[in-house]
């Protein structure tokens, strides 16, 4: 049935389904997994990096975690080849605002304008959806810090606690359960650890196979975006217990 439906973005089938749609958020459910936690005191990132060689482990350049603005950053999921264009485009209007406006853009506002431009490749003839999805993490003085999660058709939501990518429904249950109002920003890495380690394909976790990224303030005042080398992450894989005795010890 959906064979005389799927061939244009614009066409609905008999049920109200846009079909390409569908087809693009089913790529990123093959893509690695994402998992972002909103803290007390700031918002954690963590990814599932998929190594296709032991040459590419080499490279410092991130797969996940991409920094947008100062006080803004995202993790992927999906085609990278679609996500790396609205990332460029996110950026170049982070800095438009501040030049028009001597301050950084909202958190929202920026993921608004972003997901605007998802939706549009939803409408028009000859597009196709954009087959990525973004976590959102930043803060603003008007609230603070923020989570948001978007996905291709266009609509964006805050969260507490989200997870995209492979098995995000098995992540997002996890979560559910786990999740506390209270929790910091060291608990919201363990509790992203442990989720991924019940949710990844792969046996066990090391640093080679993840990507973390924190958003916080220092004691100053100001917004840091900071991520996590594999040695520090390593560490971490080894305090929160997820890792096997034999990757622990030549650790």
């Amino acid at each position: 049935m959906s064979r005389r439906y799927d061939s244009r973005t614009t066409i609905f089938s008999p049920e109200g389904r846009l079909y390409q749609v569908e087809y693009a958020m089913e790529a990123i459910g093959n893509a690695g997994s994402a998992i972002g936690i909103l803290a007390t005191d700031g918002v954690v990132l963590v990814g599932e990096k998929k190594v296709t060689s032991k040459l590419l482990q080499t490279s410092k350049s991130t797969e996940k975690m991409y920094k947008i603005d100062d006080h803004l950053a995202c993790a992927v999921a999906g085609i990278m080849s679609d996500a790396n264009i609205l990332i460029n485009t996110a950026r170049v209007q982070a800095q438009r605002y501040t030049f028009a406006y001597q301050e950084p853009m909202p958190v929202e506002q920026l993921v608004q304008s972003l997901c605007d431009t998802k939706q549009g490749y939803t409408q028009f003839g000859g597009l196709r959806p954009f087959g990525v999805s973004f976590l959102f993490a930043g803060w603003d003085s008007n609230f603070g810090f923020q989570l948001y999660m978007s996905d291709p058709s266009g609509n964006y939501s805050g969260w507490k606690a989200a997870a995209i990518g492979a098995n995000n429904q098995a992540a997002q249950s996890i979560l559910k359960q786990d999740y506390k109002e209270d929790i910091s920003r060291e608990d919201a890495v363990q509790l992203a650890l442990k989720v991924l380690s019940k949710t990844m394909d792969s046996t066990s976790l090391t640093a080679e196979k993840l990507e973390l990224a924190e958003i916080f303030l220092l004691p100053s005042g100001e917004v840091k975006y900071q991520v996590c080398p594999p040695e520090a992450l390593g560490k971490l894989l080894v305090k929160s217990g997820v890792t096997q005795p034999s990757v622990e010890s030549s650790s």
